[in-house]
């Protein structure tokens, strides 16, 4: 039987090994069969040489990560470990930019390839659809680019919209005027802002205009000029609503579409205008779209689960 032995240096084997050797075990769940023992600051791999071969490989790409981030969590193994490693740790010119430094000093900074992937397309286009799961980082991502183009004054206001669909609500029975009975909707968009503006500066962001939050219906008849507008949870819009947001962009703005083609909540005889737009637009030069999937989940460990779980009654039925 071969043997590798690796040895941490500059590296604290308490928080590479993970608690109670948590990340350890992960290696054993990807490496069957392979014998895998952790101790003091030295790793010993038995097994065959392919196989450890493979492990040395994964394995410089893990204490790659972790010099770069100074963590190393299970989301990052299991991305590292399960599919094209060294994409994780691509770097290029933006890979590790700071997109916006946010409140309390917190950087902001996409967390994953497909993430980076979203900050390139936005960069290079003026129109921009990302699609996927919930937890990916689709709406924090963008907002955190839209108040980067802010700050360095790219743009002149930030607009955000999403559709008021009632996902299993009736907003005629909630409280309040038509703001009031919005609001709750748009949290997601309010979560992501207080991330990155301090709470004095949102506030007169938003009196003056500067940053507009907004229901779908209030865009009809605007051309958005000098802005960088995010449309959410755009599966839940419909043809005419898709269309109409669409064919509002005005001179030096940035369109980013968000939506998750597997929680739309429209009645079923609609046709989502997401669906149709990914369809009609995809050749259209100056549009990208990008995917993301379970592997850019950033939420509870959980929710991976969650949506590897559902995938497979969503493809049965």
């Amino acid at each position: 039987m071969n043997e590798l032995i690796i040895e941490l240096t500059d590296i604290s084997p308490r928080e590479f090994f993970g608690q109670n050797n948590e990340n350890i075990d992960l290696l054993k769940k990807h490496f069957p069969k392979l014998k895998i023992v952790a101790r003091g600051n030295k790793i010993k791999v038995y097994g065959d040489e392919d196989l450890l071969d493979e492990f040395d490989r994964r394995f410089d790409l893990l204490t790659a990560h972790y010099a770069k981030y100074n963590k190393l969590d299970e989301n990052s193994i299991e991305r590292l470990l399960a599919s094209n490693g060294q994409e994780v740790l691509e770097s290029s010119e933006i890979s590790g930019e700071v997109l916006v430094h946010g409140v309390s000093g917190r950087l902001i900074k996409a967390q994953t390839v497909n993430q980076r992937r979203l900050v390139d397309a936005a960069r290079n286009n003026d129109m921009v659809f990302a699609v996927g799961p919930a937890g990916t980082g689709k709406t924090y991502t963008g907002v955190a680019l839209a108040v980067k183009a802010l700050k360095e004054k790219q743009v002149k206001r930030i607009i955000l919209t999403r559709p008021a669909v009632e996902a299993g609500e009736n907003l005629g029975f909630l409280p309040g005027d038509l703001k009031e009975k919005l609001d709750p909707y748009m949290q997601p968009l309010y979560d992501a802002l207080r991330d990155m503006i301090a709470p004095e500066k949102l506030a007169h962001y938003i009196e003056n205009g500067t940053i507009q939050i907004a229901p779908m219906a209030f865009m009809r008849g605007r051309t958005l000029d000098n802005a960088f507008v995010i449309l959410d949870e755009a599966q839940n819009t419909t043809h005419a609503q898709m269309k109409m947001f669409l064919t509002r962009m005005g001179k030096n703005a940035k369109f980013l579409i968000n939506g998750d083609p597997g929680q739309i909540d429209l009645p079923r005889r609609l046709i989502s205008g997401l669906k149709e737009a990914l369809l009609v637009l995809q050749n259209i030069e100056g549009i990208e779209v990008i995917y993301l999937d379970d592997k850019d989940v950033i939420r509870h460990k959980l929710v991976k689960k969650v949506i590897e779980a559902y995938k497979g009654i969503e493809h049965n039925n």
